[in-house]
């Protein structure tokens, strides 16, 4: 064989498998630009989870409050150089000053009426001991009379969340959505919201993101035909929990709690039992003005749970406890920044070491 030609045919050779070493590797990089759910991608980053601090934090999100809210001026008063019984009238000032609301100022200062004597008042410590008791007593009243019905195993969960525009509602219901799917739950949202375009896609986006199935009306559509049908859809398809979005209203709107109410009493129309769970989202950054929101949709839906957001972001955390007491039911999570693992699940004694934490 000419040497040239031998020559020749080598490099052609090497030429064609260097293209198809190319057209591979360009495949798989194609494969590995696809767009995943966050929630894909940090279990195949190859890095272990931080462990989570529920504990720490709640004290961080709870420091405005105890830098600048009642707590502040609670520790003010009762770390002063003087012990007089007349500290009593000061702190009755403070906590009825205090965005937590009147009946839960009267609950804690009732019980410092009643279990401290005059002279146990000089002592400011039991003064301070005798809040820190009543706050927790508050919290375990709300968990005592937990109104949420249970499910049996292999039945669909409908959990229905309520809450006005700009609280954190369908941002919450995506969290949720996500912590289930990674526990691996089978998760459906219904885009209950058909009067905002917005808050479907969002609810959609949310979906795509954490691998779950979603349900969405034409926008303007009957509320409780898009979550009778959604879940109806869910109960078929086996979906272990459920979550409906609802339209965002101020509780001062008549015509749309009762429009709540209908949409509530649908979901039991759809599934016997339903809705097994009623969450209510309060951005904790409205003080006295959520406790009022609380009751009313109480009031519209009966609410077996809450959820606090933006706790991270106030001075008003005791607001927990305004909330807790005024509707006497438990806190379910709270949200102490922007993470989905930042939406955590209510501990009550965490909550008041870290409220009244030093």
């Amino acid at each position: 064989m000419d040497p040239m030609n031998g020559s020749l045919w080598w490099i052609a050779g090497a030429a064609v498998i260097a293209a198809i070493v190319a057209v591979v590797r360009m495949g798989k990089s194609a494969q590995a630009g696809q767009e995943e759910p966050s929630h894909a991608k940090e279990k195949t980053s190859g890095e272990a989870p931080a462990p989570v601090d529920d504990a720490g934090a709640l004290k961080t999100g709870l420091g405005r409050t105890r830098s600048e809210g009642f707590v502040a001026r609670l520790s003010a008063l009762l770390s002063g150089a003087t012990v007089e019984p007349s500290v009593l009238a000061e702190v009755e000032e403070i906590l009825f000053t205090a965005d937590i609301g009147v009946q839960t100022a009267t609950a804690l200062f009732e019980r410092i009426q009643t279990e401290l004597s005059g002279k146990e008042l000089a002592d400011l410590d039991l003064v301070w001991s005798a809040v820190r008791e009543e706050a927790l007593a508050i919290l375990e009243r709300g968990e005592s009379a937990d109104r949420a019905k249970p499910t049996g195993e292999g039945e669909t969960r409908v959990v229905l969340v309520l809450g006005v525009n700009g609280a954190g509602k369908t941002t919450t219901i995506g969290k949720l959505a996500s912590q289930w799917v990674e526990e691996g739950k089978r998760v459906w949202l219904v885009a209950g919201d058909t009067f905002r375009a917005a808050a479907a896609e969002q609810l959609e986006h949310w979906g795509r993101r954490v691998g779950a199935e979603v349900t969405r009306g034409k926008e303007g559509a009957d509320p409780a035909s898009v979550v009778f049908d959604g879940v109806r859809e869910a109960v078929e398809a086996q979906a272990d929990v459920v979550l409906v979005d609802t339209a965002g209203r101020l509780h001062t709107q008549v015509n749309l709690m009762a429009e709540l109410e209908k949409v509530h009493r649908v979901t039991g129309k759809a599934l016997e039992g339903a809705p097994h769970e009623t969450l209510l989202v309060v951005d904790a950054t409205t003080g006295q003005n959520a406790i009022q929101q609380a009751k009313m949709f109480h009031q519209a839906t009966d609410v077996t749970g809450v959820v606090l957001t933006k706790l991270d972001g106030t001075a008003k955390g005791g607001i927990v406890l305004g909330v807790c007491e005024s509707i006497g039911v438990p806190i379910r999570h709270v949200g102490v920044g922007e993470r989905v693992a930042d939406l955590r699940p209510f501990d009550k004694a965490d909550f008041i070491d870290a409220l009244f934490a030093a």
